[in-house]
């Protein structure tokens, strides 16, 4: 076998994989959910379906499968069956940027652990991850309900003001790397003060030469994937369901799997940007063939990602929503100034170090 066909097929083996991991995120998340959320509640949680409730995911799959595929009639019908797609598909592709472990060696040929390896990554994630909103805001407006438009009128305002921050944020990270890639971003915090360290040295993780800008960009991520306490797109207690008030079975599904993948995708970010991705002090030092090494910085990166993942969940139990009036304030008056003066002395520093 040729190198080039190992490395065709080598990259269709990434893509499965990296879809199959996305996708049954949902299930282990939403068994996580329940579970977690019957911890902080003092509950007992699932315990029905299959052993210990693991089940639990199945048969919610099973109920929106067999629930009726409804559509309003006063709906506009192609954008209301497009929304779910528009809202979905952006996570999974930015899942295709994300770099999930070292590379590996096939056939004498190093591949990267990312489907796509761009010099650009960085932008290509925001740009993807910013067509959510589109998917919302369409779904709202199509639904031809009151509580849906409201719904996509607060996510758009929400997701628009959180972005800068976010944005801004990332900036600063990019500053201190000097690079768009974010594998390069990753391997630049193995470094410390312009010393490669072999080990990982955890000293040069970008969370402690920018904690300011790991803190807006936690606070934001939450904003951007309609998580309590930031979500006031949905809200319950006022608009019903927000957005998908007005979706049902599979498409509802789809809405339902596009916020766990994009909790997936930001988690991922925060990882590669302030954790120092796959790295660890100590691991570089065991003297692991380059394989080995892959899979064990892979299971290093999914380790920090779970941390965050719990923690999406964890929050959501432990904080009220906000009002509307103060989830506009902290993301122009508070994240965005914090963001800005953050960008505006890292600049210094960078220009004069």
């Amino acid at each position: 076998m040729s190198p080039d066909i190992a490395f065709l097929i080598a990259t269709l083996v990434k893509i499965v994989v990296i879809f199959l991991l996305a996708v049954h995120v949902v299930p282990i998340m939403v068994i996580l959910e329940r579970r977690i959320s019957a911890w902080v509640q003092f509950r007992i949680g699932p315990n029905r379906v299959g052993p210990l409730g693991l089940f639990q995911p199945l048969a919610d799959l099973v109920k929106f499968l067999g629930k009726e595929d409804f559509v309003p009639a006063q709906a506009n019908k192609v954008l209301f069956w497009a929304a779910p797609a528009l809202t979905v598909i952006p996570p999974f592709l930015v899942m295709s940027l994300i770099p999930l472990s070292p590379s590996f060696d096939v056939m004498g040929r190093d591949v990267p652990g990312v489907i796509v390896d761009s010099s650009i990554g960085m932008v290509l994630v925001l740009a993807l991850s910013s067509l959510t909103v589109y998917g919302i805001a369409i779904g709202g407006w199509a639904s031809a309900s009151k509580y849906s438009l409201l719904g996509a009128l607060r996510s758009s305002a929400q997701m628009i003001s959180y972005e800068l921050a976010l944005g801004v944020s990332v900036l600063a990270v990019i500053c201190v790397s000097g690079t768009l890639n974010l594998t390069e971003i990753i391997d630049q915090q193995s470094q410390f003060f312009g010393t490669h360290a072999e080990t990982g040295n955890w000293a040069g993780w970008n969370i402690f030469s920018q904690p300011v800008a790991f803190l807006v960009f936690l606070v934001a991520s939450y904003a951007e994937t309609n998580r309590l306490p930031f979500d006031l797109p949905e809200a319950e207690s006022e608009l019903v369901g927000g957005y998908h008030t007005e979706y049902s079975a599979t498409k509802f599904s789809l809405f339902f799997m596009g916020e766990y993948v994009g909790m997936l995708g930001m988690s991922c970010l925060i990882v590669i940007l302030f954790l120092g991705g796959w790295h660890l002090p100590g691991i570089a030092s065991l003297e692991l063939s380059q394989n080995v090494f892959a899979v064990v910085g892979l299971m290093i990166f999914m380790a920090k990602v779970g941390f965050f993942l719990f923690l999406f969940i964890q929050i959501r139990w432990t904080l009220p929503r906000f009002r509307y009036d103060q989830l506009m304030t902290i993301g122009w008056k508070v994240l965005l100034p914090i963001a800005l003066v953050n960008i505006l002395i890292t600049g210094f520093v960078v220009a004069w170090s």
